[in-house]
């Protein structure tokens, strides 16, 4: 087990597009261990491969208060999203102190598979609805803050830049 480094926007590693798992071994398994006690430790809700620079689709994330109910989506992919679009607040492991608002669908429905290769179907709203959007746009090689407007996404990487130099 261990705790992986959180890759930060602007890296270009964000935009690369995770490849579908194949091999539902020890090694995933390993991955998933690490990509939750990483996202645990952030302290964070979700966490995608890409963000620790593992270009594979899968995410994790727990969204209970406890941190005891963790989700393991493996290849996962929106099969469905209602018309209705909601403005919900995200935040980001990689984009660590910035919080805008996001337009997103407020249902989808997304299949994907366990850990062990099962597969599943789950039904999301709310918060669990945001947070797989959220999650899965990282495997597409997207970043929340691209869904913001120009002048806004510039701003975004104004305020990060001036953080790591006061580091």
């Amino acid at each position: 087990m261990a705790i992986l480094t959180i890759l930060e926007y602007p890296d270009p590693r964000l935009n690369r597009v995770a490849r579908p798992v194949t091999a539902f071994d020890e090694r995933l398994r390993e991955l998933i261990q690490d990509m939750s006690e990483t996202m645990y430790a952030a302290p964070g809700v979700g966490l995608a491969a890409t963000q620790v620079d593992v270009h594979e689709r899968v995410l994790v994330m727990d969204l209970s208060e406890e941190k005891n109910e963790l989700r393991v989506f493996v290849n996962p992919v929106i099969v469905w999203a209602c018309s209705e679009i909601v403005a919900c607040e995200e935040g980001c492991l990689s984009v660590p102190g910035v919080y805008e608002q996001v337009r997103r669908p407020a249902q989808v429905r997304v299949r994907a598979q366990d850990m062990h290769g099962k597969d599943f179907e789950l039904e999301c709203a709310d918060t669990l609805a945001v947070c797989v959007q959220h999650e899965i746009d990282h495997l597409d090689g997207m970043v929340f803050v691209q869904h913001l407007s120009l002048l806004k996404q510039a701003r975004v990487r104004a305020k990060l830049r001036k953080r790591r130099e006061r580091r």
